[in-house]
């Protein structure tokens, strides 16, 4: 079974805290660096240490964090053996995921196949944009929102897609809480995520998520780094 290495987390069996790529005040003012600072420098890293603890000397030990996401999850069900040490993995994996989502400069629309994609999937750009933003807000408490490339048909509870066809190899919208990603329920590659858990905006929006997720949207998204994620997701699938 191929794992789902796209181009964000790195296999790295030391599990070492990895910097976003660019500066920590390269977002601003979208994004503070004093959120930055928070966000990576503190919660990111203590998940990090939080995972080494978890893994040291257990059958986990020494796997990749793909590898750790999905021993530990049975459909979609995290088994109870493995909880806290999934737990910690999916934070590491969806930190580093989210981190590469965005570049300053970034928003605006996509362009190529990933366009058409999104055009021939949700409709329209623009509907794509409502869709998403809307699943990201209306995600319960802390967790996060994912456009996703279905390799397979599997039903999940929380999909967010009414227009997309039940065929095969389709964009869809996903949203997740705490820190399960879409790398446990099976055939499902991330393309892009948000952080919606409170301490991802509150510094700079309090507690107005919606604006959070606007701006999100609009100034900070890197769509080439989308694009590189669905090239590589394809490029999976064909090989496996």
């Amino acid at each position: 079974k191929a794992f789902c290495t796209m181009q964000g987390p790195k296999v790295n069996a030391k599990f070492e805290l990895k910097p976003p790529p660019y500066p920590l005040n390269a977002l601003e003012p979208v994004m503070s660096q004093q959120t930055l600072e928070f966000h990576w420098g503190k919660h990111h890293r203590a998940y990090v240490e939080n995972l080494k603890k978890q893994v040291v000397g257990t059958e986990l030990d020494g796997k990749s964090l793909e590898e750790i996401i999905v021993r530990s999850y049975n459909k979609g069900d995290i088994l109870p053996a493995f909880n806290n040490a999934a737990q910690a993995c999916m934070l590491v994996w969806n930190h580093d995921f989210f981190w590469e989502c965005m570049k300053p400069g970034g928003g605006g629309n996509p362009s190529g196949e990933l366009l058409e994609l999104i055009e021939r999937d949700f409709g329209s750009f623009e509907k794509f944009l409502d869709q998403f933003k809307a699943a990201a807000a209306t995600q319960f408490g802390s967790g996060w929102a994912w456009l996703a490339y279905r390799a397979s048909k599997f039903d999940v509870e929380n999909a967010e897609n009414p227009t997309s066809p039940d065929e095969d190899k389709k964009l869809v919208l996903l949203k997740s809480p705490n820190a399960v990603n879409p790398l446990v329920w099976g055939g499902y590659y991330p393309l892009l995520t948000i952080d919606v858990w409170e301490h991802a905006y509150y510094l700079d929006f309090q507690n107005r998520r919606p604006d959070y997720i606007s701006v999100f949207m609009d100034k900070l998204v890197s769509w080439d780094a989308v694009s590189s994620r669905l090239e590589q997701a394809k490029a999976l699938i064909a090989s496996a």
